[in-house]
């Protein structure tokens, strides 16, 4: 178990497309939101930051998904990323993902492990 590890959140708190749960991480020295959401069954996590303006993407805690299901999507300025990798989809946020961040599923837990660096 790496130094940095923690607990987020018991598995059985994300549903598929469901509410995001959020949490907090150190990124460049401050506190940063981010957030971990289910997708066909894994867990993906990202900065809760819009790659278009440094803003958060739910527009009600943890409400992050489209109205599908399948792409995250900034409640601000319409800005949609695949859910599995952050990818920009669509709009303001030009070819800029999401910050991806390493997340571990195991023993009915999801746990932060630091912030994707590639």
């Amino acid at each position: 178990m790496a130094d940095s590890e923690r607990l987020i959140c018991a598995s059985a708190a994300l549903e598929n497309s469901g509410i995001a749960v959020r949490f907090e991480v150190q990124y460049f020295g401050e506190n940063a939101p981010a957030f971990v959401v289910r997708l066909d069954g894994r867990v993906h996590g990202y900065l809760n930051r819009c790659g278009h303006m440094p803003m958060e993407l739910d527009w009600r805690e943890g409400e992050v998904f489209d109205a599908d299901g399948r792409s995250l999507i900034c409640s601000t300025h319409g800005a949609t990323y695949a859910a599995g990798s952050g990818k920009c989809l669509g709009g303001p946020c030009g070819s800029t993902p999401l910050v991806s961040l390493q997340i571990d599923e195991r023993d009915g837990s999801i746990y932060f492990k630091g912030i994707d660096d590639g």
